[in-house]
This record gives structure tokens, C-alpha cells and sequence, in this order.
């Protein structure tokens, strides 16, 4: 951490929202190759996803690409991409319904927050780091389930246990930091309030 300020601006052709754009693109190919029960081919594309999210955010930092569109570009995605698999992995049978409702409840809570904060004008918090973290380990969890149920026996044990082991610190940490989102913005909405006021 160098302690400069982040400086984000209008750009939009910067190096990480166009990493943004292709893990975006690779949202359809993802759901046709799940479908199409081509597993290991799937596995590759949200391996690779999940390194291109990591790539992002390194290529913002090093060459100070920080802009308005990629703040809402890079988590919509994760999103995207979480929501899409923990679906398809749910509609094959790979991981129990309870996972898929618990995180499409925790994005129904922040989409409903989200939908607030911009009716007041409000600017969404931040990405905090547990968030990050929390897409880190799913996004490594899913790629591991679904190489459980392709794989030989030793080779799919050590991938279940290790892909339950994410998708739970995952799951957790998924709420936690939808807590922390939550606090955010009802400090914001109470500065707002406070504002309006002392008018």
C-alpha cells in the first residue's frame, strides 16, 4: 500500500475494464458449456475468470487505470458470474438448493440497499476487502465442486472437500460483507439525512 488516494475517473477504455468486458463475455459461454455437460471445458473458463478478476484489480493498481465504470463494472460481474453458476451447478445437482437461496438472498439484500442508495443519489460503498475475499474463495469453490463430479475417485474426494471448504468461507464471508455494505449505507443515509436537516 503506497497511501495515495484513489483517483477514479470517466475512462473507459482502461486495461482492467476491458479484462472486465471479456469475463463478462464468457458469462454465455460458461452456461453453454454447463448445459452441454462440457465440464472440464467449464472448469477452464471460470478458472480462468476467476484469475482475469484478480488480473483486474492488479492491472488498476499498477497502472493507476482506477475509473467511474469499472467500480460498477468489476463487482456486477462477479456477480454475474456467482449467481449464474451456483444456479446452473444447483439445476445439475452439484450443490444443494440451501447454497444457491442463501446467495441469491444475500444479492437480493444488496440489490434492494443498491436500489435505495440511488433513489437518494448516493454513490454505492466501496468494494471492502472481505467482499473481494469472499468472491475469491467462490470463485475457487465452484471450478473445484464441478471437478469433483469428473474426476476419479482420489482426484474428486480431495476436490470436494477442498471446494466445500471454500463455498462455506465463502458463503460466510459473502455476508459479512454484505453486513459491512449495509452499515455503510445507512451511515450514508443518515449523513444524508442529518444534511437535509441543518438546511
Amino acid at each position: 500500500m503506497t497511501g495515495e488516494p484513489i483517483v477514479r475517473t470517466d475512462r473507459i477504455a482502461t486495461i482492467p475494464n476491458a479484462i472486465s468486458m471479456l469475463r463478462f463475455c464468457l458469462v454465455p459461454v460458461f452456461v453453454y458449456l454447463v448445459v452441454q455437460h462440457e465440464d472440464v471445458w467449464a472448469i477452464v473458463v471460470l478458472a480462468f475468470s476467476g484469475l482475469t478478476d484478480w488480473l483486474d484489480g492488479v492491472a488498476a493498481r499498477k497502472l493507476h487505470q482506477f475509473s467511474n465504470l469499472g467500480r460498477l463494472l468489476d463487482p456486477a460481474v462477479d456477480r454475474l458470474f456467482i449467481l449464474s453458476t451456483v444456479f446452473l451447478l444447483g439445476w445439475r445437482g452439484v450443490v444443494p438448493w440451501w447454497l444457491v437461496a442463501l446467495l441469491a438472498a444475500r444479492e437480493l439484500v444488496m440489490g434492494l440497499a443498491l436500489m435505495v442508495l440511488k433513489a437518494k443519489d448516493i454513490d454505492p460503498p466501496a468494494v471492502v476487502f472481505v467482499g473481494k475475499a469472499a468472491t475469491f474463495a467462490l470463485m475457487y469453490a465452484f471450478p473445484l465442486l464441478l471437478l469433483a463430479e469428473v474426476s476419479n475417485r482420489v482426484i474428486a474426494g480431495a476436490a470436494w472437500v477442498t471446494g466445500w471448504a471454500f463455498a462455506i468461507w465463502g458463503l460466510a464471508l459473502y455476508w459479512v460483507a454484505c453486513g459491512a455494505y449495509l452499515i455503510e449505507a445507512h451511515r450514508a443515509l443518515a449523513r444524508l439525512g442529518a444534511a437535509g436537516a441543518s438546511e
